[in-house]
């Protein structure tokens, strides 16, 4: 909510950028993705503070939720769209591991399978179907879809938890006793503080975010200006990311297209354009129209 929240204050790429910004590197991607996943089950798993059952059944259900959650956006995807996505495929991790994180040691493993598909499946809906018809959620430029990945999932955690907790696995973690999720018994008392959570932390983050960037925004701007999005890392840091043809040398495409370079001997020699860029590790690419 805070990430949405700050996306909508700060305002939108530049309109080249929302429309066509592939990601950077797939493959690094689903290094990180794994890291994440690894993480997720390390603080999922150490929130008991002790190598017990409820750990076991953290980690447990925490790795089954992301797997199915995994595989039920995939599948969307192919049905949908007529393949698998990688990217998709992330995103089903991410939302699966969000959703599990209120219950992780509270339900039983089937549990967590149902949460899985249903992490996979309704953020999937929100992101694909329903954000594209909002005018609103179109407006804010959410460059990493959290609000799908985090919100949408996070909330409907927090919903199926106490939907699905058990009374065994609440009794060896909650310091409250008796206490269930609705299908065992609790009422649907239980299911209202649920919600009732949740929007506590929306309105919470909504108004604590919006005055911090307000403030910030009497210093300093918020957006850069279209020209300096425009130039992109050298405008806002005097330097680039990606060194594209050589250590830090930049192509020149307004240079002469040969250029005359110090030879054996201090004789010069006149390079080509393609010379040029061979020395400085770059490989031709051949286009065919």
């Amino acid at each position: 909510v805070a990430g949405f929240t700050a996306a909508y204050w700060v305002g939108p790429r530049l309109k080249s950028d929302r429309e066509r910004f592939s990601p950077n590197n797939i493959l690094l991607m689903i290094a990180g993705g794994g890291l994440l996943w690894l993480g997720w089950a390390g603080f999922n798993g150490g929130a008991p503070y002790a190598p017990n059952v409820t750990a076991t059944v953290a980690v447990l259900n925490t790795n089954v939720s992301a797997a199915t959650s995994l595989l039920t956006w995939t599948c969307l995807d192919v049905i949908f769209f007529g393949k698998p996505s990688v990217i998709g495929a992330v995103q089903g991790m991410m939302t699966g591991l969000v959703c599990i994180t209120p219950g992780a040691g509270l339900v039983h493993t089937w549990s967590a399978m149902l949460m899985g598909m249903f992490a996979g499946s309704v953020p999937w809906f929100t992101m694909m179907i329903l954000h594209k018809k909002s005018t609103f959620l179109m407006k804010v430029d959410d460059t990493l879809a959290v609000f799908h990945t985090h919100a949408v999932a996070g909330i409907l955690g927090g919903v199926l938890t106490g939907l699905l907790a058990t009374p065994e696995l609440c009794a060896l973690d909650c310091p409250i006793p008796n206490m269930r999720g609705v299908f065992y018994g609790s009422g649907i008392g239980q299911l209202g503080k649920q919600l009732g959570g949740a929007l506590f932390v929306t309105v919470w983050n909504l108004i604590v975010t919006s005055a911090i960037l307000l403030c910030i925004g009497l210093f300093i701007p918020l957006r850069m200006s279209d020209d300096q999005l425009m130039i992109g890392d050298d405008a806002a840091h005097g330097e680039e990311a990606y060194a594209l043809w050589g250590d830090g040398e930049k192509f020149d495409v307004t240079r002469p297209e040969t250029t005359r370079t110090g030879g054996a001997g201090g004789a010069g020699r006149e390079d080509t354009m393609e010379q040029r860029l061979t020395n400085m590790g770059a490989r031709g690419v051949t286009i065919q129209l």
